[in-house]
């Protein structure tokens, strides 16, 4: 049957290929993309909703649908406000995943990160496995956590030392391989298509997607 879905984070490196891909998809009947800003995107099947993410609560009975895809993030660098930061990579991410189930949403998928671990000395990887865990807790019939490695791609705003790491994994992928193909950069456009795949399975369960598996399910 088509599915009604809910797209969080269109406007970045993931969740823009994730929109093209859901367009496309005849599997797709409406697409109700949650922004902070207008995309403005004159195409019938998809609808904005423009929100304050401080408030989501107030928009919480438009928030509806089969399936809610989570593409939010941000980096120290844009986000340097270390408050801010965790609402965005933390708060938004849970506060939409808790709106959706109340509305019925069946499917959640997050795009977290390699090496996501609550415990992890390092702040980023640390909050996307503290996410993770509280995701596990809300009892989402079906909940997807993707964890692609260095993501390529053509992004909106500059990242140099990315550039730099995306343009050294071109030489240095080729050689991972065995139990080191786990590494290998990963395009985004593969994360994306990996998404709608999974979607359309109607899996039960939590299930926890490393890099090199989106690969495969893509």
């Amino acid at each position: 049957m088509p599915y009604q879905v809910i797209l969080v984070g269109a406007s970045g490196l993931i969740g823009s290929h994730l929109l093209y891909t859901l367009i496309e998809s005849a599997e797709i009947s409406r697409i109700l993309l949650v922004l902070r800003k207008p995309l403005n995107i004159s195409i019938s099947k998809v609808h904005e909703l423009i929100v304050n993410f401080d408030e989501l609560e107030h928009f919480s009975a438009e928030i509806k649908g089969d399936i809610m895809f989570s593409c939010l993030g941000t980096t120290k660098a844009a986000t340097p406000d270390s408050g801010q930061y965790r609402k965005i990579d933390f708060e938004y991410p849970l506060g939409l995943a808790e709106i959706g189930i109340r509305n019925g949403v069946s499917q959640f998928h997050l795009v977290s990160s390699f090496g996501a671990d609550a415990s992890a000395s390092n702040s980023y990887l640390k909050l996307k496995g503290e996410l993770e865990n509280e995701l596990k807790k809300l009892s989402i019939p079906s909940l997807h956590i993707y964890q692609p490695s260095l993501l390529t791609g053509k992004r909106k705003e500059s990242r140099l030392l990315e550039k730099f790491a995306i343009s050294a994994f071109k030489l240095i992928d080729p050689l991972l391989t065995g139990p080191l193909k786990k590494f290998r950069s990963i395009r985004a456009e593969t994360v994306a298509r990996a998404m709608l795949n999974q979607s359309l399975k109607e899996l039960k369960g939590t299930f926890i997607y490393p890099s090199i598996q989106i690969q495969e399910l893509a």
